[in-house]
């Protein structure tokens, strides 16, 4: 059977185009449960990442509304906490036991279920089989399989929101020994427990869907599809599966350490603890092992979460500035670079701990170099939106968000890389400012740009514009009004993670200030809800496409049909003959030149 003859409708069947001809409905009478639940295909599995992540959004942004209540009006009571908390908010106030852990579950949520499952899932599933012209995922069963153990990995987190003694409330690190020892606290109860199992099955999760994505893009690109030819949106998809696939078997073997020492009398992270004046029978481990163990993974987080980002704005401001992407190999460069540095700076997180000043002054560099490779996609970004003919699409104004909370919240990061200054600024409000801004908010701003621009390829509906600038204004100002002013508490010396600043003269001067951003932080949870009425509202009755490729983009997601099925392309895989950033007169009236079409006689491949 010829390529060109071949159709996929469903897993692991292929038909030919006589077949799918006679049969032309055939795809409709696959069972429900096959096509939509236990789907093989890449683009239904992206689906089902985004629709339980935004669910997880939801939640995790919930408990960040509860938690700020708390920090902005300590003597108030609020019924409606009651109503959502049940015991744990009795008489409309947070008691203190869960407010960590809706702090310790707030950052669990929006850091791994969602800006990594959640935005990783979503994107590098749709996009790389499309992008690099591929019918499906190198391995479209262990593709499933990512998913569902991402969904059995929420059932854990999810049930443990409702056991007696609370969640897990160690902190989103998880810290030994608060969190090694049951009975040290309520959130160190079954609650942990659940806490690992749901993250070590995260992380196979992880494991399945990156080994599956690096292989796809190294083994399945269409003909002419050199790596050289490949949009910036795979490039970093592909460093950021390459980070999870080497960095988070380390933190699995941390998570396994802890439920050892938690449930089998091992001592890997305890050592000479005293409860009530008695001593436990724990010697010879140590719990800065366990942050090296979860720093290892934690610092190339940081660009697992970033990198999915960098690439879809780098796509999004080329396509709306209808120019080419400025110095496409040194972007390239920088990836790399981001991505070999990223394993070489986590220490930096334990300036504190201990560690020799001279080791220190190495992880310094190291984290100080790492803004070299930033500063050159910063610099390539603005260059490329230079005197461009904009388009201020909803996406576009996503992407340039990003671009500027990547830019301010970076700068932040210099400071905390300087070790000395990281003993006056270390666990204040500043570590969260700088966090929040550089690492949650902005690549939230990227997956938002991806959302509204390739929505219209997942749902063959276009969102609703209006709605969309809503939302970006005021998430773009909200986030300002939020974390920029927590890095002056931060300088003052101001700690996080305390239940209430009250009884604190130094502290109780930002009292005002808290409550300020309690306001603005529930303006724009109210935002993110406009976003998720917009977008299921989008999905049944949005603007409808007309033409397959709307944006004017030259990528192979666009040659698809609107209503894409399992195999993407009718009949043969298209060949590409450029790369993907020719935003220039082709001779037609158009100002973009698809990979597809082949080279002019004389004229000079990119």
């Amino acid at each position: 059977m010829n390529q060109e003859e071949i159709i996929i409708e469903g897993p692991n069947i292929a038909h030919s185009s006589e077949a799918s001809h006679e049969h032309g409905h055939e795809h409709h009478e696959q069972h429900f449960v096959w096509k939509y639940i236990f789907s093989q295909d890449h683009k239904i599995i992206s689906k089902q990442f985004l629709f339980t992540g935004i669910i997880w959004a939801i939640i995790g942004a919930l408990f960040s509304v509860f938690f700020r209540l708390q920090l902005g009006f300590p003597d108030s009571t609020f019924p409606i906490m009651e109503k959502f908390l049940g015991d744990w908010a009795k008489g409309g106030k947070l008691s203190p036991e869960f407010y960590y852990a809706l702090i310790t579950m707030h950052g669990t949520i929006l850091v791994f279920f969602v800006l990594t499952a959640g935005l990783s899932g979503t994107f590098a599933n749709l996009l790389i089989p499309l992008q690099v012209g591929a019918r499906d995922m190198a391995s479209p069963f262990l593709n499933m399989l990512s998913y569902w153990f991402f969904f059995v990995s929420s059932v854990f987190m999810f049930v443990s929101l409702f056991v007696e003694t609370g969640p897990a409330s160690g902190g989103w690190t998880t810290y030994p020994p608060l969190s090694a020892l049951k009975e040290a606290s309520l959130g160190s109860g079954i609650g942990m427990d659940l806490w690992l199992i749901g993250m070590a099955l995260f992380v196979i999760s992880s494991l399945l869907g990156g080994l599956n994505y690096i292989t796809t893009v190294l083994n399945m690109r269409t003909k002419g599809m050199y790596m050289t030819r490949m949009p910036l949106t795979i490039w970093a998809l592909f460093f950021t599966a390459t980070l999870g696939v080497l960095s988070f078997p380390v933190l699995f073997s941390g998570f396994v350490l802890l439920i050892f020492d938690r449930n089998f009398g091992t001592s890997f992270y305890l050592s000479e603890i005293f409860i009530g004046g008695k001593a436990l029978p724990h010697i010879g481990g140590s719990a800065i092992l366990y942050q090296h163990l979860f720093w290892f993974l934690g610092h190339p987080e940081v660009y697992i979460i970033m990198l999915p980002g960098m690439g879809m704005a780098s796509e999004i401001l080329s396509i709306n500035s209808r120019k080419p992407i400025f110095g496409y190999f040194a972007m390239v460069i920088s990836l790399i670079g981001i991505t070999l540095l990223a394993f070489v700076v986590w220490a930096h997180h334990m300036f504190v701990t201990g560690m020799s000043p001279f080791l220190g002054s190495i992880f310094v560099l190291l984290t100080l170099l790492i803004a070299v490779p930033s500063a050159v996609k910063v610099f390539n970004w603005l260059t490329t939106i230079w005197r461009g003919n904009i388009r201020f699409t909803p996406a576009m104004l996503f992407a340039l968000g990003f671009v500027s909370l990547f830019i301010s919240g970076g700068l932040t990061g210099i400071f905390l890389g300087n070790s000395a200054l990281d003993i006056h600024l270390h666990d204040t409000y500043f570590v969260v400012a700088h966090f929040h801004i550089v690492m949650g908010v902005s690549a939230f701003f990227g997956m938002f740009a991806g959302i509204y621009h390739w929505f219209p390829k997942m749902f063959a509906r276009f969102m609703n514009n209006t709605l969309g600038y809503i939302h970006f204004f005021i998430t773009f100002a909200g986030s300002y009004l939020i974390f920029w002013p927590m890095h002056y508490e931060g300088l003052a010396g101001m700690p996080r993670r305390y239940y209430d600043y009250s009884a604190w003269h130094s502290f109780n001067q930002f009292q005002g200030l808290n409550a300020f951003i309690s306001i603005v932080a529930i303006i724009v949870f109210f935002a993110q809800i406009l976003f998720v009425i917009n977008f299921v509202a989008s999905i049944f009755g949005g603007r409808k496409m007309t033409t397959p490729n709307p944006w004017g983009a030259n990528t192979l997601e666009w040659t698809t049909p609107i209503h894409t099925g399992h195999g993407n392309w009718v009949g043969e895989i298209p060949e590409v003959h450029r790369w993907p950033y020719d935003y220039k007169d082709d001779g037609n009236g158009n100002d973009f030149i698809p990979q597809t079409v082949p080279l002019k006689p004389g004229e000079e491949a990119h």
